[in-house]
């Protein structure tokens, strides 16, 4: 009777570790593919990078340095591999469009183009989709890592190898919103 007892207990705790263990695997997969969703966002919006600068280059010849600054900062977010190296690499981004777009104020043919206003139009919806898939990630990562590190999934946590993953963040509040040009 007791053996029995005892074995219904290690039965109960096993079926709790299981859980855990799938819950894990469920989290890590959910984190994997909202990276994956963001990346394509991110990718997107490199792709369309090259075609705002050479809209610009036809206007704004002289401003070869801000325009050489925005592709290098591309090239850099594209090369990134890890999420720390992405993360930076997007802020760098970030502030050379910035200037980019600080240029483009100065060129009221360019403001009037109307490959440039809809290439901007492409640019700020994918900063917005860049938003949303940032949150979705985020969010995951922040599920992930409380069940990472709370009691008692942090024991199956540890067991099998489950680790805590960065979010996605940038530091400056105000880079945090989406970038409003204004034409």
């Amino acid at each position: 009777m007791v053996a029995l007892i005892i074995i219904g207990i290690i039965a109960i705790f096993l079926l709790y570790a299981v859980s855990i263990y799938n819950r894990l695997v469920k989290l890590k997969n959910l984190v994997q593919e909202a990276w994956s969703s963001t990346d394509v966002m991110l990718k997107k919006r490199h792709d369309l990078i090259p075609n705002l600068v050479e809209t610009v280059k036809g206007y704004a010849t002289h401003e070869r340095e801000t325009l050489e600054s925005v592709t290098r900062a591309r090239n850099q977010a594209v090369g990134a591999n890890s999420l720390e190296a992405k993360e930076a690499a997007e802020k760098n981004l970030n502030q050379a469009m910035m200037n980019l777009f600080a240029v483009a104020e100065q060129y009221p043919d360019l403001k009037a183009n109307a490959n440039f206003q809809q290439l901007q139009g492409e640019l700020t919806s994918i900063e917005n989709d860049i938003e949303k898939s940032r949150r979705y990630y985020n969010g995951t990562a922040r599920e992930n890592n409380t069940l990472v590190e709370s009691f008692p999934s942090n024991i199956v946590a540890n067991m099998f190898k489950f680790e805590k993953v960065s979010y996605f963040e940038l530091d400056n509040i105000a880079e945090r919103e989406v970038p409003t040009v204004k034409f």
